[in-house]
């Protein structure tokens, strides 16, 4: 399934507190261009990070650490925690390469964050796997509430990755409760598993194939169905025969509605005399009916004529 195939958040379904409200522009940069430590920790989770000049001025007007992303451009939204503030005055910022490919950023492009407040807390979250391998683990769900304390909220629409021994696994939030963005931060969360994606698609794939299948395939099953020199050189009766078929064979794939229990049917074509096809084929004389052993004979030795002495 695609990332554009969910339902994302709309965000005029949950107005910000514009009197308090942080709001910076930042060229936004994946972790490739951190070091190793710092781009572990980030690839890991669903948070953030900042130059430090962004949290002076979230300590003096608010003090909130959750954000709203936005790509102006696409106009795709998401939300995010701050994993911590880096010592830089440049506008840059480092946002986890899965948040990239879902806001639909390149390297260097432009992002709206936006502060954010009074998330309700998360009741109940329904997940759905990209691939089956997630759900073939010992105790995805135990697996699920690790990771997700590196979160610090959910957005309905979003595809997370999370890491599990050194493995990344995607999963697509399908619904939240008791709303469509969440603070999972020191909350009860219940968490259900919806059919992993690649489990659909296989399995709408091989019903395509069926059905493409049975729409290829004659509806009249004919075996030995061509044309052909029969021994005895009679004809082939083709309109008697295609019509004895579709009379009395059945349609492959529909059942037989007049069958009767106890009754074995045994349809076949009914074979006509030997000696009556024989004698047909001696009366005609047409030069295209196929006549064996037929022709004019040839003698090896003439007979001499014989003379008395």
């Amino acid at each position: 399934m695609a990332y554009n195939d969910y339902d994302y958040y709309d965000d005029d379904e949950y107005p910000l507190d514009n009197d308090n409200q942080f709001h910076a522009i930042y060229q936004c940069y994946s972790p490739a261009f951190l070091s190793d430590r710092e781009r572990t920790n980030i690839e890991s989770g669903g948070k953030i990070l900042l130059p430090e000049p962004a949290l002076e001025q979230l300590i003096n007007q608010t003090g909130i650490m959750l954000f709203k992303l936005k790509n102006p451009k696409r106009n795709r939204i998401t939300h995010c925690g701050v994993l911590e503030f880096v010592p830089s005055n440049e506008p840059v910022c480092y946002v986890p390469y899965w948040m990239m490919r879902h806001l639909s950023l390149n390297e260097g492009d432009e992002i709206h964050l936006e502060s954010v407040s009074a998330l309700p807390p998360a009741t109940f979250a329904r997940f759905q796997p990209q691939s089956k391998e997630f759900l073939d683990l010992t105790n995805p769900k135990a697996v699920l509430e690790k990771v997700l304390r590196d979160f610090s909220c959910l957005t309905k629409g979003d595809v997370i990755s999370i890491n599990y021994l050194n493995r990344n696994y995607e999963l697509a939030v399908l619904e939240l409760k008791p709303t469509d963005v969440v603070s999972i931060i020191e909350c009860d969360m219940e968490v259900d598993f919806a059919p992993s994606a690649d489990q659909i698609e296989s399995k709408s794939s091989l019903l395509t194939n069926n059905d493409q299948i049975l729409s290829k395939s004659p509806s009249t099953f004919a075996p030995f169905h061509g044309q052909g020199n029969r021994l005895n050189g009679k004809v082939k009766e083709n309109d008697q025969q295609e019509q004895y078929h579709h009379e009395n064979v059945q349609k492959r794939g529909r059942p037989n509605y007049d069958y009767k229990y106890g009754l074995l049917q045994f349809p076949r074509v009914v074979l006509r005399s030997l000696n009556d096809d024989m004698n047909e084929i001696f009366e005609k004389n047409s030069s295209d009916i196929f006549q064996p052993f037929t022709g004019e004979r040839k003698i090896l030795r003439q007979p001499g004529t014989h003379q008395s002495k």
